[in-house]
């Protein structure tokens, strides 16, 4: 006799997708001290701890608990697929894909472009929003893959890197560093920054510097990209950027030059993830496939 039921097999898939016992069970209707009954009686029959619980951190898998999550997730697929045997009609999927605000331009029409030609039968949604928000839905599981900056993905999460993009030194065409063909690190922290007002970035930013020993001075956190790019043009300081759109002119109509960091350290890689690993079969599984194939070494920078 089986011991697990497929309501055991939700309970762990919820809260491998939500990251929290709270989410979960919100999203299940159930309340919070049953699934957390629940989770230890599954772990007790398996003899394996399937979640690391960290006082203050969201639940995070451990290794037998990806390969659990992986075989739960492919049976809830299969025994949907059979309770839906034999209907004229069957509900429709749908995918909802993130991606972050800085790169969205550059990467989701094409990755919506993709999905529809390899997906017809998916409705398509998109998300657009920075680090913390896409995992925030990556974990609440409104959001079913992301394209974003690696910035501190943690093992619950599966990735695939498409390629990698090295930031630039933004001035103006009579900068004394215009002359140069690449910048180094050490020079920019001679000189005022301009950053991202986005936490995880700023903090990315400033962790190169560090790196090297070195502490910069930033003049001004900006909201967007292109008020980043007016400030730097009008010589309020040097913008540093990863994504940027082509053209030397900004929003108001200022020359701009754009110069690469040499440093190699400070290279990112652009990554397609999902929370969890998908099941095989499952649209989020195809679209992974698809879009690493189309996007993987189509490097936004310009």
């Amino acid at each position: 006799m089986l011991y697990l039921t497929l309501r055991h097999y939700e309970y762990v898939t919820a809260i491998a997708h939500h990251g929290s016992l709270s989410g979960a069970a919100t999203a299940l209707h159930v309340s919070q001290p049953a699934l957390s009954a629940a989770l230890s009686r599954i772990e007790a029959h398996l003899g394996r701890v399937l979640f690391l619980r960290r006082k203050g951190a969201p639940l995070e898998l451990t290794p037998q608990g990806r390969d659990f999550v992986t075989g739960a997730e492919a049976l809830l697929v299969q025994a949907a697929q059979l309770e839906r045997a034999g209907t004229a009609v069957q509900a429709a999927q749908h995918l909802t894909i993130g991606c972050f605000s800085d790169l969205a331009p550059f990467l989701l029409p094409r990755a919506l472009a993709t999905l529809r030609a390899t997906l017809p039968q998916v409705r398509l949604d998109i998300i657009e929003g920075h680090f913390e928000d896409l995992i925030t839905a990556l974990r609440a599981g409104s959001c079913d893959l992301a394209l974003t900056y690696d910035l501190g993905l943690d093992s619950s999460f599966t990735r695939q890197d498409l390629h990698h993009i090295t930031p630039k030194a933004l001035m103006p065409p009579d900068h004394p560093l215009a002359a140069q063909e690449d910048i180094s690190l050490a020079e920019l922290a001679r000189a005022p920054l301009i950053l991202s007002r986005e936490g995880l970035s700023i903090a990315h930013m400033m962790r190169l510097f560090k790196a090297l020993g070195l502490v910069p001075e930033v003049a001004h956190r900006a909201a967007s990209l292109e008020l980043l790019r007016s400030l730097a043009a009008r010589g309020e300081g040097i913008g540093l950027a990863y994504s940027l759109p082509p053209g030397d002119l900004t929003y108001d109509g200022m020359p701009l030059v754009a110069r690469p960091i040499r440093d190699t350290h400070a290279r990112e890689p652009v990554v397609l993830t999902c929370h969890a690993t998908p099941a095989d079969g499952s649209p989020t599984a195809q679209a992974m496939t698809a879009l690493t194939s189309a996007l993987t070494g189509n490097s936004s920078e310009s």
